[in-house]
């Protein structure tokens, strides 16, 4: 039976602020404040066990090898001489944010019957650019069964960032559905990082009907704003579509595209002058994870900054008193990740998949949440201060921990396989 299951990334024992993201407007915000790398994780696991506790399918990607040593010697550099944004690029807990590990396409929306993903390449920003070889390596384990089919990522110059800029709208999970893939052209003074012919190459690669697949801008002033991906503006799921007034370039257009694709669609469109872009960005609103419980209600779970945010949560308030398509909203703190400029939604890869073709070392049940919340207890950092991540003791305690982790989820093999 196909179902969704979301794949958290965990957030790895190197999570700090160096603010390597220009146009994460919080990640630069932030550059230079002290993390807090245990309770981001710790703040992560309760997410997935809220989501468990939902009726929701679960999984995991694991944290990257940091410092990224074999990147560093490609640049000819040694972590402990190389300059320190080299070695902020190379530690970099980037990876926890699993919307942009792949883009997926389920198996009802290909020619071939098999749930295909494309790992990202990243290409625009440098810190993110190393990480595709081992969530590839990953992703092939995880997914080795012969019902999916794992692309190696689109060549360079052509930027994708994966799941945080495609979205999906289906009757059913397991039916055919409609795919959406936005890309930017401009960003006013940020990077669009979205190129367009990637998107068209992921496409052709999944095998995707071309009735059934649509390609859309994302809006110029939405990404000046802060919204450097699609997902900071807009989530599917089902047939529902939620996004902010100012997400897309054409936003009528799209939207007849979509009908004629997909009659059934509900549309949610938050109003400009409810919610401001600004709010938007500060809030994450957009950036939840929108999912369907087992009553076949759909839910909307949200950072608590959503609710800290007055415009936001009225809104949300009004829409579910109103009996729109959205029925619930739960509320996830994440604000370590947040911080960081990654909110629900960045944290998870949706994959709509039977569980039983699956490695089953990549599920998590509240059995496995606990072991790995002991692992993080006993052994990630409790805070880092990003001035000191030159230091050699520090380093040993990333690496230790990381090791820690795959040690406990009897995954060392794994450990030794990865680039």
């Amino acid at each position: 039976m196909l179902v969704e299951i979301n794949f958290d990334g965990i957030v790895g024992p190197s999570h700090n602020y160096a603010g390597l993201s220009p146009g994460n407007l919080a990640a630069t915000r932030n550059r230079g404040a002290v993390s807090h790398p245990r309770a981001a994780a710790l703040q992560g696991v309760a997410k997935m066990r809220a989501n468990l506790a939902l009726g929701l399918h679960q999984g995991i990607l694991l944290p990257h090898a940091r410092p990224d040593h074999h990147w560093l010697a490609q640049l000819g550099l040694r972590y402990e001489q190389a300059p320190p944004h080299s070695q902020a690029q190379a530690l970099s807990a980037s990876p926890m944010w699993a919307a942009n590990a792949a883009t997926v396409s389920p198996a009802p929306d290909t020619a071939d019957g098999r749930c295909h993903l494309s790992v990202a390449n990243l290409v625009t920003m440098p810190h993110r650019s190393h990480e595709w070889p081992e969530t590839l390596a990953q992703l092939r384990l995880a997914f080795a069964d012969p019902a999916f089919a794992v692309h190696g990522p689109v060549p360079p110059p052509f930027g994708d960032e994966g799941a945080a800029n495609h979205m999906r709208l289906a009757p059913a999970h397991g039916a055919p559905g409609v795919e959406v893939f936005v890309y930017g052209v401009a960003g006013g003074p940020f990077p669009a990082r979205q190129h367009p012919d990637a998107s068209a190459a992921v496409a052709r690669r999944h095998l995707l009907d071309p009735e059934r697949t649509l390609f859309v801008q994302q809006s110029e002033e939405a990404i000046a704003a802060g919204a450097f991906h699609n997902d900071v503006v807009a989530v599917t799921n089902g047939r529902v579509l939620f996004a902010h007034e100012q997400a897309f370039a054409d936003k009528d257009r799209f939207y007849d595209q979509l009908r004629t694709a997909m009659p059934e669609v509900e549309i949610v469109e938050v109003p400009a002058d409810q919610v401001s872009l600004a709010d938007t960005i500060a809030s994450y609103l957009f950036n939840a994870q929108l999912v369907t419980v087992p009553s076949g209600d759909t839910v909307l779970v949200v950072p608590s900054e959503a609710r800290d945010t007055p415009a936001v949560w009225n809104w949300l308030e009004a829409h579910v008193a109103g009996n729109g398509p959205i029925r619930r909203v739960e509320v996830a703190d994440v604000r370590e990740s947040m911080a960081n400029g990654g909110g629900p939604a960045c944290l998870r890869l949706r994959v709509v998949a039977d569980p039983a073709t699956i490695d089953p070392r990549f599920l998590v049940d509240t059995a496995k949440l606990d072991r790995i919340a002991a692992v993080i207890e006993a052994h990630w950092p409790e805070a880092i201060d990003p001035n000191a991540i030159a230091d050699p003791a520090l380093i040993a305690r990333i690496e230790a921990a990381r090791a820690a982790l795959f040690e406990a989820l009897d995954l060392v093999g794994l450990l030794d396989s990865l680039p």
